[in-house]
């Protein structure tokens, strides 16, 4: 059942039946923003490239690498730079007044600024290495800011997020009504979850075009919540997220190769969390946001269990991730890659579906990405590769 009332000028869905797809100028501000976006992504390693071979930020292997030979690494920068941006652009024209495609623009500041300043983390690791004391405060603190942000400009109109005068059934939370007590344990969570999910991306960038399909999957899947929502502020996000790592993929993928370094993978990182408690604070039902990042969940979970477990320090370099195994069996770095980001699609349509069915079906749905975690974690012993 779709809600039945709808403003272009709110953070949390849309209540009406245009909530299904986005307003003709919401739909033209994320794709204006999605082409920007690309088209920077495909072009600026063009000008990177040479500064990062002068500056000499090369990836040599090491006990985690599952490369052979030195990598240019770093040109996550171009997509730091793209992304950007493409995300100033999209707050510039939501910020318009008098005219159709103005809309919610404070949301994506700050999506837009805790993203680059994780990207600029990334980039001073990158440069000149940072101690990790002095990272994980820094990470806490990029955290932190953001779940404020996110907070304190999340909706606070009842019928955006589907309260007394919603003529209908509305699969979100109501964040907005909450009690301060539990806003303030829901911002401490975020925190943790925002600063470990970068983590988490960063652990799971180690083979070529992994994080570029990620990136697209997680893009897509918030672009499809923010047109399912009527939410044009999501599209754009989830878009220029999209356009920013598939950019990306022709040079990560070529025969030369090159590697986003760490500016790229805590841009994703960044990125990909702060937008999913954006909308998660914003009504979107929780398994819709969560969907991309289940099985990078998965995969870094099972693996610094099983390896505690052994008795050896969790922090060691390693090649024990699920996609890592895959590979070592014999399979390409795409075949691989490609493995995990059809577990991750799966996953993202699973959450997806949430908006279709009433909320005594979502346990199923998270039983069933659960499922797919479990499929996923046992591939390498499951489906050996001849050698």
């Amino acid at each position: 059942m779709i809600p039945q009332s709808c403003s272009v000028d709110h953070v949390g869905p849309c209540n009406d039946a245009v909530g299904l797809q986005l307003l003709d100028w919401g739909t033209a501000v994320p794709m204006t923003a999605f082409l920007v976006t690309l088209l920077l992504s495909l072009v600026l390693p063009f000008a990177v490239r040479p500064l990062l071979v002068r500056l000499g930020i090369m990836d040599v292997p090491n006990e985690r690498s599952s490369h052979e030979r030195p990598v240019l690494r770093g040109l996550g920068l171009a997509v730091l730079i793209a992304m950007t941006a493409g995300g100033i652009l999209a707050v510039a024209l939501f910020a318009m007044r008098g005219w159709p495609g103005h809309s919610v623009w404070d949301v994506p500041v700050v999506v837009l600024g805790a993203s680059l300043l994780a990207g600029l983390l990334g980039l001073a690791e990158d440069l000149h290495g940072i101690s990790v004391p002095l990272r994980s405060l820094l990470l806490l603190l990029i955290a932190a800011g953001s779940a404020t942000g996110l907070l304190l400009t999340a909706p606070t109109s009842e019928l955006a997020f589907g309260g007394s005068e919603a003529a209908g059934w509305y699969p979100g939370l109501a964040f907005a009504q909450l009690p301060a007590w539990v806003l303030v344990l829901l911002g401490i969570y975020a925190v943790f979850f925002i600063s470990s999910y970068i983590n988490v991306a960063n652990f799971m960038d180690g083979l070529n075009g992994i994080s570029g399909f990620h990136g697209v999957i997680a893009g897509l899947t918030f672009a499809a919540a923010g047109g399912l929502s009527g939410m044009p502020w999501l599209a754009a996000a989830g878009l220029i997220l999209a356009a920013g790592f598939g950019g990306f993929l022709p040079w990560n993928l070529s025969k030369r190769g090159a590697f986003l370094g760490d500016v790229g993978s805590y841009l994703r990182g960044g990125a990909v969390a702060v937008t999913r408690f954006a909308a998660l604070v914003s009504g979107v039902p929780i398994l819709a946001t969560i969907g991309p990042m289940v099985i990078y969940f998965g995969d870094v979970g099972v693996t610094l269990f099983k390896r505690v477990r052994a008795g050896h320090k969790w922090d060691e370099p390693h090649k024990e991730h699920v996609y890592q195994l895959l590979q070592q069996e014999g399979r390409s770095h795409v075949a691989a890659s490609g493995i995990n980001a059809a577990f991750t699609a799966a996953a993202s349509i699973l959450g997806l579906v949430s908006f279709f069915v009433p909320p005594i079906w979502w346990l199923a749905l998270l039983v069933g990405g659960l499922g797919l975690v479990v499929v996923y974690v046992r591939l390498p012993k499951a489906r050996p590769v001849a050698e």
